[in-house]
């Protein structure tokens, strides 16, 4: 009962906030039906991937890589157009799962394959999302031709997180969009954006929503000015560093003096 009266106020509270911003047509209803599918992405983040989702162009292409248990992919694949390929790239192998989960079994990564598919089905969109079962760097072949919307967030570690970026991101159309997950946020990931994407010629940074860092391919702009907005983003990474430092070391209620409310640990 407790539990039910939980779920319904937060349904409330969101379909407020959803509201309160304008949200596009079918959101809100999507927001609603991924409640209680398991992930990390924020309502804020879900927003913008919806956004940018039903931005590809007919017949372009959205690449997913990292997908655990579809609640982003169910969001890009409501968002786009009909004729939008939608593909979802993870190996279901139990490893890089979420904050403090790098090593896992395959048992592990068996029940995320089954939830992950079974949440296609239960969303109505298992035949809108192609499922590629393999490591995203074993990946490349079976995705042919170019991406108009590229969302990262696969691995944490600073190889994986690198090779991602640079592999993927090669395939990027002109005028295109790189959504990465956890920057600024995941010391992984962000030294990968440093290495990868700090000066790029290529991708112009835009922003972020919260640690979805929103990157476009080969429209003019500053290279500079790109990577001093970059840079500006270090006191936020500190910030979140700070705050998993003191979540090891059971400080739980010093992580609120830096703003942060949530008892779970965010990603490294």
């Amino acid at each position: 009962m407790m539990r039910a009266r939980s779920l319904h106020n937060d349904r409330v509270l969101r379909r407020k906030l959803a509201a309160s911003s304008t949200a596009p047509p079918g959101f809100i209803e999507t927001l609603d039906a991924v409640a209680d599918v398991h992930g990390w992405t924020t309502h804020a983040q879900l927003r913008q991937l919806w956004e940018c989702a039903s931005e590809v162009p007919e017949g372009g292409r959205i690449v997913e890589i990292g997908s655990f248990h579809g609640r982003s992919a169910i969001v890009l694949a409501h968002g786009a157009r009909p004729s939008v390929e939608v593909v979802a790239i993870d190996p279901h192998a139990g490893n890089d799962r979420g904050p403090g989960e790098i090593r896992g079994s395959s048992a592990q990564g068996d029940r995320d394959h089954e939830v992950f598919v079974a949440n296609l089905e239960r969303f109505g969109v298992k035949d809108r999302v192609r499922y590629v079962r393999r490591a995203s760097q074993e990946s490349g072949l079976e995705v042919k031709g170019s991406i108009d919307l590229l969302y990262i967030d696969g691995a944490h570690r600073f190889a994986p997180a690198r090779a991602d970026i640079r592999d993927w991101g090669r395939r990027v159309s002109d005028g295109g969009r790189m959504l990465i997950h956890d920057s600024f946020s995941s010391v992984g990931v962000t030294g990968a954006i440093a290495t990868e994407l700090l000066g790029n010629r290529r991708f112009h940074y835009v922003g972020r929503t919260g640690s979805l860092a929103e990157y476009r391919c080969g429209t003019r702009g500053s290279r500079v000015r790109s990577t001093a907005h970059q840079l500006a983003q270090l006191p936020w990474f500190i910030r979140n560093v700070l705050v998993k430092a003191l979540m090891i070391v059971h400080l739980h209620p010093l992580t609120r003096l830096l703003g942060h409310r949530s008892n779970r640990l965010p990603p490294f």
